[in-house]
């Protein structure tokens, strides 16, 4: 038989802006297969985030925080990087769909390129979750419907408080 070594720390990256239930019912699944979950907070540099990047950590660690198993950083550049430093063996990444796989399947395929030490593991989107986007609750949010369905209260505060503050700062037309 092969050597065989336990999966300890798993590190999942998003940008996470914002933290919707489908992610944290990911990571609450996740904190029961591994020792450690490390939720990473992407910069990404690539999209323009309606939270900044030390706010989108906070809704993040604020959500979980009853999981003494997880813990929330930030970080930018190369995912693999990331996964070094922390020491992670094991990347994170949910599917709520055929559609993600595609994609997925090629950052998983570069990330084992560039270390094939590192594996990748997909874990399904619960049921109800299936068709939840952070995108989606930032459009519906920003449209001023209520997100309380699909994100915890203190981020559906947190989107509800941003979206003001825009419309307060927006020119008048009168």
């Amino acid at each position: 038989m092969s050597e065989s070594k336990a999966v300890q720390r798993a590190l999942y990256p998003g940008t996470f802006d914002p933290i919707t239930n489908g992610h944290e019912d990911l990571v609450r699944r996740a904190a029961r297969l591994f020792e450690e979950v490390v939720v990473a907070v992407a910069k990404d540099t690539d999209k323009q985030p309606v939270f900044p990047l030390a706010q989108r950590a906070s809704l993040a660690a604020a959500v979980l925080a009853d999981l003494p198993n997880v813990r929330v950083l930030t970080f930018e550049g190369l995912l693999i990087d990331c996964v070094h430093r922390e020491g992670a063996n094991v990347i994170l990444r949910g599917l709520r769909a055929i559609s993600d796989f595609e994609h997925e399947f090629q950052l998983a395929s570069i990330n084992r390129r560039m270390d094939p030490q590192i594996e990748t593991l997909f874990l399904m989107t619960s049921d109800q979750h299936t068709f939840l986007s952070s995108s989606l609750v930032r459009e519906i949010s920003r449209l001023g419907g209520d997100v309380n369905a699909f994100v915890h209260p203190l981020v559906a505060e947190a989107l509800l408080a941003r979206y003001r503050q825009v419309a307060d700062n927006a020119p008048s037309l009168m």
